[in-house]
């Protein structure tokens, strides 16, 4: 992960993401002989970082910039599996097991991103316990919040999973400056991907919470203008 640029070169060391990642186990030590086993590279939105069926040959470390994991189904349809933002690693599960990408990963915005060498990365968990620890809980919560999706998308009407898809948004993202509109923007398409509806039934339900003043919509941009009514829908069980 990388904040602070030295010339052709990107340090760990000086990270902000890197507060929000698994890699902030390590000591000053670490991350500096990690910085020499990395490289950076920028990302156009809606440009592919990896893609489906691809081989890994590096862990994908989040500097800036939010991402969209995406798998296509047998119709051809798209599903988005997770959202990645500032800090989080991809392409972890692949590079551990040895196997293809089970999914695409696409920038949804401009963004920053390191690369950590396969090799570097194998011996770093075998050195490092406690790293290791926290690649698996990593992939122990991400195994979680796709249960969760998999029962949300089986159990629950549009209206409740368009509610807790609003609500993941705001637990993945957070809100702008006004404390109250989502802090990214999605296509209806995108939405859609994530609800697993289509755009039309999407585009409704959304006009619905509008006309309810649960949201306000302006283009892309939602504003959660009654939190609690949208949790209530959500039905969300603690």
């Amino acid at each position: 992960m990388c904040l602070m640029v030295t010339g052709d070169h990107t340090q760990c060391l000086y990270c902000s993401a890197r507060v929000h990642s698994v890699l902030n186990v390590l000591d000053n030590e670490k991350l500096a002989d990690l910085s020499t086993h990395k490289s950076c590279s920028t990302y156009k939105k809606g440009q592919y970082i990896f893609s489906e069926n691809g081989m890994p040959y590096g862990l994908f470390c989040v500097n800036k910039g939010k991402i969209k994991l995406i798998a296509t189904g047998f119709d051809g349809k798209d599903q988005i599996l997770r959202l990645a933002k500032e800090g989080d690693i991809l392409g972890y599960r692949a590079l551990i097991s040895g196997e293809r990408y089970h999914c695409s990963a696409i920038a949804l915005e401009d963004c920053s991103i390191c690369i950590i060498d396969k090799n570097y990365f194998y011996q770093s968990i075998q050195d490092n316990f406690q790293l290791l620890f926290e690649i698996v809980k990593k992939i122990s919560g991400d195994l979680k919040t796709a249960e969760e999706h998999i029962m949300s998308l089986s159990q629950k009407n549009l209206r409740e999973r368009m509610a807790e898809a609003l609500l993941f948004l705001k637990a993945t993202y957070g809100f702008t400056t006004d404390g109250q509109t989502l802090n990214v923007m999605l296509s209806r398409e995108e939405i859609a991907d994530y609800t697993g509806t289509s755009t039309e039934s999407a585009i409704r339900q959304l006009s619905e919470f509008s006309h309810d003043k649960i949201i306000e919509l302006t283009g892309k941009k939602i504003k959660i203008t009654d939190l609690p009514k949208l949790i209530k829908t959500a039905n969300i069980n603690d």
